[in-house]
């Protein structure tokens, strides 16, 4: 097939709190979909740079910033790595400690990218944006503001910060949507471990008239493959939480309509937080009470 004929790449934005394990379901996604037989390339948008450390072993990686401040202009080779499943690896990176906006990496990789012509010669079926989700100011909204990426998911666990820059990713997408920026593709359930957990997220999504597209459990396999520096699918390819990301990788590139989110305002965000508040802390009580009684 030529290269004309060839259909697009999907480019997809994964947004998440910092924290919240969105480098490590980026990875394990990218590493699905390659062990699947899809050509990918994962660009990490975080200024730690350590987005795809787990697909290469825990090697270190020049960032595309580093890479700009020298006095030659990089070459692929420069500031990219094959990982696991040859997966294609690039840093974006961050400014000089104390200077400049972090998120003028994004832009200055993807600038890059379309100089060296590497959509093009690579020619990946995806493309994964890990990008963080804390803030979404205009350099962290680059891939939806600007189209980059069609399709935006957050990665959310059940802590009330985590899912308040969920909320603030919808109202950037909720923002730009309309003139063309990336849609949301859904929301991913991470680091499940406490009863109410799953369904607080769902409700949460019930609100805002978004969708859950997966559960990640919270488990031990996931430290475990870190320490060695390899994602899950590497590591222990035939365990449950593989095929957890596996399911995940099939329903994050299926094709389906991207959404308008429908963001909470700041009160009723609040209010709908104490509200679970209440009712973790009143099953809580019960529970300590009943125990009580033994």
């Amino acid at each position: 097939m030529s290269a004309k004929d060839r259909p697009r790449a999907k480019h997809i934005a994964i947004y998440g709190k910092g924290g919240i394990g969105k480098s490590t379901t980026t990875s394990n996604i990218s590493a699905a979909l390659a062990e699947a037989g899809h050509r990918v390339i994962q660009i990490g948008c975080d200024p730690k740079s350590d987005s795809t450390t787990i697909l290469r072993g825990g090697a270190e990686l020049p960032t595309v910033l580093d890479s700009l401040r020298g006095r030659t202009r990089p070459r692929l080779a420069d500031i990219s790595a094959l990982g696991f499943g040859g997966v294609l690896c690039i840093e974006a990176g961050g400014p000089v400690p104390g200077v400049g906006c972090a998120g003028r990496g994004i832009s200055a990789a993807v600038d890059l990218l379309e100089r060296l012509e590497v959509f093009e010669e690579f020619e990946p079926d995806y493309v994964l944006y890990d990008v963080l989700g804390d803030v979404v100011c205009g350099g962290f909204a680059v891939p939806i503001r600007e189209g980059i990426a069609e399709t935006a998911y957050v990665v959310t666990s059940s802590d009330f910060m985590a899912i308040f820059a969920a909320n603030n990713l919808f109202k950037a997408i909720d923002k730009y949507a309309p003139s063309g920026g990336g849609r949301l593709g859904g929301i991913i359930a991470n680091s499940l471990q406490l009863p109410h957990a799953r369904a607080l997220i769902d409700d949460f999504a019930d609100r805002t008239g978004t969708e859950v597209v997966g559960y990640v459990p919270r488990s031990t396999e996931v430290a475990q493959s870190e320490l060695y520096g390899q994602t899950v699918i590497e590591a222990v390819p035939y365990s449950e939480q593989a095929e957890i990301y596996r399911h995940l990788a099939r329903r994050v590139v299926a094709d389906h309509e991207g959404q308008l989110p429908k963001p909470l305002n700041g009160p009723d965000l609040k209010d709908w937080a104490r509200g679970w508040g209440d009712r973790i802390f009143g099953a809580e009580t019960v529970v300590v009470a009943a125990q009580g009684q033994r």
